[in-house]
């Protein structure tokens, strides 16, 4: 419960807790931002981890001066390309053994499942579009390991992918963020944003639930 506590406390607070952390410690910030993104986007025990939200305070934060865009930015797209090439392969060597585990605190086989569906039906590009979905976006590496998709064809979406999603998210921050109205209500940009990544899963489960009633309709 503490865990979840502390969790929930630093996702509502993310700009104070950032901007805290570069008052105290300066450009170390810059190591925890990559330790934050490598963790979301490479270990698929801990998807919970803040993404989009984090990438828009950053980026509000540089807007105000204390962050470099040009160095947030290289930080985060490296960080992002680490973490789903550490996923990956994880993916291609152990995957197999993870499929037989049971669902756990830290590894839930639902997640993986759903991941696998959206990459069967959207192939390649899914490695793109899974950069914009919580959750997905830590999976999509690992399956695409598992299924042993062509190295060089994985690397070209995950570098597409991965500068997309930094860059617009960042920019995004940098030139809005810091606007009298969204500045008073960031934690209900936040959650919007949290929202908005949502809709594509939201949607392909609607559409997959209507797909399962068309084809056996109720008594």
């Amino acid at each position: 419960m503490e865990l979840v506590a502390f969790a929930w406390d630093f996702l509502v607070h993310l700009d104070a807790h950032i901007a805290s952390f570069l008052a105290q410690y300066g450009t170390w910030v810059y190591a925890l931002l990559f330790l934050i993104i490598f963790c979301e986007t490479g270990l698929v025990v801990i998807p919970f981890l803040p993404g989009d939200s984090l990438l828009f305070v950053v980026g509000a934060l540089a807007a105000t001066g204390g962050l470099s865009i040009g160095l947030v930015i290289g930080v985060l797209i490296a960080a992002a390309l680490l973490g789903d090439n550490t996923n990956y392969w994880a993916g291609r060597w152990l995957g197999p053994k993870v499929f037989r585990w049971e669902d756990s605190v830290f590894f839930n086989r639902k997640h993986l499942d759903r991941t696998q569906a959206f990459y069967d039906k959207h192939g390649g590009k899914t490695i793109v579009i899974a950069r914009f979905m919580p959750f997905v976006r830590t999976f999509a590496p690992f399956v695409a390991g598992i299924g042993r998709m062509p190295y060089l064809r994985y690397i070209g979406f995950c570098i597409g992918g991965a500068i997309l999603w930094v860059v617009s998210l960042t920019m995004l921050g940098y030139f809005f963020g810091n606007i009298p109205v969204v500045k008073k209500n960031l934690t209900v940009v936040i959650f919007g944003i949290i929202g908005v990544s949502l809709l594509p899963m939201v949607y392909e489960y609607l559409k997959a639930r209507r797909a399962s009633r068309s084809q056996f309709p109720a008594d």
